[in-house]
């Protein structure tokens, strides 16, 4: 799943990483820390997603491609959820697959990994009659999707599942008036970061039912689901450094696009001092995820 953060799009996948123009200055470590803390902030949705996954799957899952793997968060979890599986781990980061291979040394899961460095967009090589294909925040990347498509349709076997889970952006932190002097920070940000990926990730926010209809998939399964943490559902610790690294990534990516005012504003949040969101215990997580479940026929044309 790359549970992949663009100038802090969100995760969980990773196809050519997020690693966009505006954002490249940023450390890639960095990428792999957010994509992990969202999974790890997230775990109960991401658990319940998977468990929908093998409900529809009905026990027929023995091989995972997971497009855009990243750091591995999706991998890891649908290994917990189908423990006879393998999964084929798909990214074209030689960086990120290098530390998703670590991890599952570490783990104990390397014979059950395979790592393949490859654009989704373009071909899976040597990738066949797969169970089950997870392509978490990946797919709005690609170029072509519905080309894309055509890769995934033939890399599944008959009757094999596409789960497709998307986010319709950078998540949000913070109250109206988080900085008291410049109310209404975060809004702001996202606009210019809306205006930017309008730009370069079009696909992103997309209704991807009709792109799986259009490519002879059957959609067994729709949701979509906004989330929040914060103080009232016990946030964790973590939730702070989530926010500072997403928040770090944005203030990469919107440098040149907001007022400078607004960019020092940004930076009282990430300074180490009182308004840092590291420190701050009016912090919030509120995201919206989109999930979309669908089957290639079991006979071709069917």
């Amino acid at each position: 799943m790359t549970h992949h953060v663009s100038a802090g799009h969100g995760p969980h996948g990773h196809q050519d990483s997020h690693a966009h123009a505006h954002d490249t200055e940023q450390p890639r470590d960095d990428l792999a820390q957010i994509l992990d803390l969202d999974a790890e902030l997230f775990a109960a949705y991401l658990d319940s997603v998977h468990r929908k996954i093998a409900e529809l799957s009905e026990g027929g899952v023995r091989h995972i491609v997971d497009l855009g793997a990243g750091s591995g968060t999706g991998t890891f979890g649908l290994l917990r959820q189908f423990p006879d599986a393998r999964v084929t781990a798909v990214d074209s980061s030689a960086d990120m697959l290098e530390q998703l291979t670590r991890t599952a040394a570490a783990r104990n899961l390397a014979a059950r990994v395979r790592p393949v460095l490859a654009d989704a967009g373009e071909s899976l090589p040597g990738v066949s009659d797969a169970d089950l294909v997870w392509a978490s925040a990946s797919l709005h990347h690609l170029d072509d999707p519905a080309a894309a498509m055509d890769v995934i349709f033939a890399a599944l076997r008959p009757g094999g599942l596409l789960a497709v889970a998307e986010l319709d952006g950078q998540p949000y932190f913070l109250p109206e008036d988080a900085v008291p002097d410049r109310p209404g920070l975060e809004a702001r940000c996202r606009t210019a970061l809306t205006a930017l990926h309008a730009e370069q990730v079009p696909h992103l926010g997309s209704d991807w039912g009709p792109v799986l209809a259009a490519a002879g998939f059957g959609i067994e399964y729709e949701q979509t689901e906004q989330l929040r943490l914060d103080a009232d559902s016990a946030l964790p610790e973590s939730a702070g450094q989530y926010a500072y690294l997403v928040l770090r990534r944005i203030r990469g990516a919107v440098d040149g696009l907001v007022d400078a005012a607004d960019l020092a504003a940004l930076d009282t949040l990430l300074d180490g001092g009182a308004r840092d969101v590291r420190h701050r215990d009016d912090l919030v997580v509120r995201t919206k995820r989109q999930l979309w479940i669908a089957r290639r026929p079991a006979v071709t044309g069917s």
